[in-house]
This record gives structure tokens, C-alpha cells and sequence, in this order.
């Protein structure tokens, strides 16, 4: 999330040492808050940089300074306020969702202290002393950087429903938000909920509503050109992910080819290249997945993303079961069940254990096939992952059927085609939707969709 904001190297080093300044001079001049928002500004800005190994000292000292604040209480919390998203995101970054969840719970015990109608003004907080009269953001958009993290470690963890409450929530803040005074900043909050909501969409089967929600991020960009700037990859992504939900191969490999094009995030780099591996190997075009082994080898990866590394082995054992390599695939799986369970990501834990449980069927041990499809689906209902429960469902009415249980194999057959109407039917709305057209957009302006007004900005697209 914090890699938004965009600079050369050169830029970054000089705002780095420009920071480590503000620190000292903070120090010199007494203005203890100040000093510690400087060294607070100063590990955002590393984090942003990948600079992990000079960030973890950083934040140490920061934490340490928060943690034995003897001054104002108010300044305190606010403080550990910036502290904890920091460590947030750190975690995140590193896709390590079970590990951050004591600092988010932390995180939003304090932004609602925050919020309290008690709690003074931004201005009375900063103090009397002039070298303390900084903020680094008004308490009312912390609010909403709170929510927004909470859905992106919510859509991490496969906890799709929590990750829509929050993001409605959301939402409805920044409205208000923008009818007082309508800051940038807001639709860089806007468009980031957006373009994880719609990853949320797109694992419930729902999508109409995520192709919505990618014209509404495309109007945004459209309105904000600079937002065009910084977000183009992650569009071109997030109609990659349409694309393949729609089968339209072809249209999915152009947008992650875009979203590489455009990008200079390795993270972002390696979750495009995992997904066009899956086209490749959905398409059968094995020589252009070899040409992509290397850069997506978890043993390798040049990442440093938990979840993204788990995902790798799981990409590995997919490519094995496709070529009947059924121990292989096994071995490959296994690692991404125990790196998935370390750290709580659901969906991944899910895709392995029906994928396991199809290898299982393919090999026609029915006990280790059953052991590893019924959890799949119940993780898969929690979630609600619609594209993995059709699947275990259908592995389920085999299964009952080599068992002798024809009341059990009806009910999975009726399962099965339930979901598999639900997707059809949503399939055939979004294909109708002027806002498909979207897949073609590779490069230029947005194609012009009924209903969404021209900007004066498309000329600058």
C-alpha cells in the first residue's frame, strides 16, 4: 500500500537524509513529538524504498520512544498511531497475516480512542512548542487508513465478507469526507478499497459487481490523471483477474503483460507473472509457461512476500498435476499447505487441499481424496470462495458415487449445479455490460462506455 507514492532512487536518498536531518534538528530544538514524527516519516519512506533490513532498526527505536513518552498523553496515541500502521503494512507487505494481527488489533483500539468526541483537536494535540506544530494526517483520514488496512489484511486472509463491511464503511466515510473538503489523498484512499474489494468480488464469483467497481476506479483515474499514473499496473492487473474469470485467455494475458509493461513493483511483478503462469497453463502452452519458470521458482522468488512465495509452490504443484506428475504436485503442496497455515491464508490453504484432493481422485485413493475435499469446502464456505467450492463439489459427487451413497452424490450434484448456475448467470450480466469492453484497454485512453461521461482528462491519458 505505502509503495503509492512514486520517486526515483535518487529522490528517495535525498528525502531519506533530508528526514534523518529533521531528526536531529528535532532533537536539538526540544521538539520531541516532532523528532519522532520525523523518524516515523523516515521508516515510511524505507518501507516504500524495500529498504527492509534499515527499516527494522528504525521502527525499534521509534517503538521504544512511543512505548516511554512521558509528555503528552494525546501526542502519545497519536504517535503509536503512525507507529502501528507502519508496522501494519510492514507486515503486509511481507504477506504475513497471522503475524500482524496483534499490531492491527492494537491499531484500531487506538484509532478509536482517537475518535472519541473528547478526544481534542489536531491542532490542540500538536502543542504549544512551534517546533511541534506538525500532523502527519488529520485524525478523520487515519480513521479511514485504518479501515482500509483492515480490509487489505481481511482480503489477505480470505475473510471476503469482513473485508465488504469494512469497505463500505469506508466509503461512506470518504463521501463525507469529500463534501467538507475533498483532498487527494481521499481518492488515493477511495481507489485502493476499490482495487481490493474487487479482488474480494472476483474469489465470491460476483462478477458484474467487480467489473462495476473496476469502470468506477477507471472514472476515478480519469478524473485524477496523476492517480492514472501510479494505479495503471494495478488496473491492468485487476482486468487480468476479470479476464481469467471470464475465460477470455487471450484478453488476461494482455492485461498482465500491460500490468508488467507499466510497473516497476516487484511484488506486483511476481503476483502478474504467478497468474500468467495459471493462463498458460490453463491454455496448455507449456513452452510459454517454461519461459516464466524462473521468474516465478519459489526457491528463488525475487520477493519477499510470504504469501506470494506460497503461492509459487502452489502455481509449481498445479503445473505438476496438469502433467499427471501426481507425487510432485504432492510435495508442492504440502509446502504451500504448511507456509498457508503458518500464517492464516485461507484461500491458499483451500485451492491446495481440493487441488490435493483431485490428485487423490486422479489416483483413486477415495479416503485421501474425501480427508482433503470436506475441509476444503467447509474453509471454502467461510470465505465464501465460490470457484473452489464448485470444484470440491463436483470432486465430492465422484466421490459419494464410488462410495455407494447416491442420497450424499444427489446433494453434491445439486450443490454443483447450484453454483454452477449462480456463475453462468453472473457470466452472461457481466458479458452484456458495456464495462467489459474494459479487457481491450492495454494501452491509451479508456475506451468510451455508455453511461460514463467524457473527462477533460482523456486527453492527457
Amino acid at each position: 500500500m505505502l509503495q503509492q507514492i512514486h520517486a526515483s532512487e535518487r529522490d528517495y536518498e535525498l528525502a531519506s537524509s533530508l528526514l534523518g536531518v529533521g531528526v536531529d534538528y528535532a532533537h536539538i530544538s526540544n521538539a520531541a513529538y516532532t523528532r519522532v514524527l520525523f523518524l516515523l516519516s523516515r521508516g515510511m519512506l524505507l518501507l516504500i524504498d524495500k529498504k527492509f533490513q534499515e527499516v527494522h532498526p528504525l521502527l525499534n527505536q521509534a517503538g521504544h520512544l512511543v512505548d516511554g513518552w512521558q509528555g503528552n498523553q494525546f501526542q502519545k496515541e497519536y504517535l503509536k498511531v503512525f507507529f502501528l500502521v507502519l508496522q501494519v503494512c510492514h507486515y503486509l507487505m511481507a504477506g504475513q497475516v497471522k503475524s500482524v494481527k496483534p499490531c492491527l488489533k492494537q491499531l484500531q483500539q487506538s484509532i478509536q480512542t482517537i475518535m472519541q468526541p473528547t478526544w481534542p483537536s489536531d491542532e490542540s494535540v500538536s502543542g504549544p512548542n512551534v517546533g511541534d506544530m506538525f500532523i502527519w494526517m488529520p485524525k478523520e483520514h487515519l480513521y479511514v487508513l485504518v479501515y482500509l488496512v483492515t480490509v487489505m489484511h481481511s482480503m489477505q486472509a480470505g475473510y471476503m465478507d469482513k473485508a465488504q463491511k469494512y469497505t463500505d464503511k469506508a466509503l461512506m466515510q470518504i463521501e463525507k469526507l469529500k463534501i467538507v473538503d475533498n483532498r487527494p489523498i481521499l481518492s488515493v484512499f477511495q481507489l485502493m478499497l476499490l482495487e481490493h474489494i474487487i479482488m474480494c468480488r472476483l474469489v465470491m464469483g460476483n462478477k458484474s459487481l467487480a467489473l462495476s467497481e473496476i469502470s468506477q476506479a477507471c472514472g476515478l483515474c480519469q478524473q485524477q490523471p496523476r492517480l492514472l499514473l501510479a494505479h495503471r499496473p494495478q488496473l491492468h492487473t485487476l482486468l487480468g483477474l476479470y479476464a481469467m474469470s471470464m475465460n477470455c485467455m487471450e484478453a488476461a494475458e494482455a492485461q498482465f503483460t500491460a500490468a508488467l509493461r507499466t510497473s516497476q513493483e516487484r511484488e506486483l511483478w511476481t503476483f502478474a507473472n504467478l497468474n500468467l503462469a495459471i493462463v498458460y497453463l490453463r491454455a496448455k502452452r507449456e513452452q510459454e509457461f517454461s519461459a516464466l519458470l524462473e521468474r516465478i521458482n519459489p526457491e528463488t522468488l525475487p520477493s519477499h512476500s510470504h504469501s506470494l512465495r506460497a503461492a509459487a509452490y502452489y502455481v509449481q504443484g498445479l503445473q505438476s498435476f496438469f502433467q499427471a506428475r501426481y507425487n510432485e504436485a504432492k510435495r508442492y503442496l504440502r509446502e504451500t499447505l504448511k507456509m498457508a497455515n503458518a500464517e492464516d491464508l485461507n484461500r491458499l490453504t483451500s485451492c491446495s487441499l481440493v487441488l490435493l484432493g483431485h490428485i487423490f481422485l486422479s489416483l483413486g485413493n477415495s479416503r485421501e481424496s474425501m480427508n482433503m475435499v470436506t475441509p476444503a469446502m467447509q474453509l471454502a464456505s467461510k470465505i465464501p470462495d465460490v470457484h473452489v467450492q464448485l470444484w470440491a463439489s463436483a470432486i465430492l459427487k465422484d466421490l459419494y458415487r464410488m462410495c455407494g451413497d447416491p442420497v450424499r452424490e444427489n446433494e453434491a450434484f445439486q450443490m454443483h449445479c447450484n453454483f454452477s448456475q449462480m456463475l453462468l448467470k453472473d457470466h452472461f450480466q457481466a458479458s452484456q455490460m458495456a464495462e467489459h469492453n474494459l479487457i481491450q484497454w492495454t494501452e491509451g485512453s479508456f475506451p468510451m462506455l455508455v453511461g460514463n461521461p467524457p473527462s477533460t482528462s482523456d486527453t492527457l491519458l
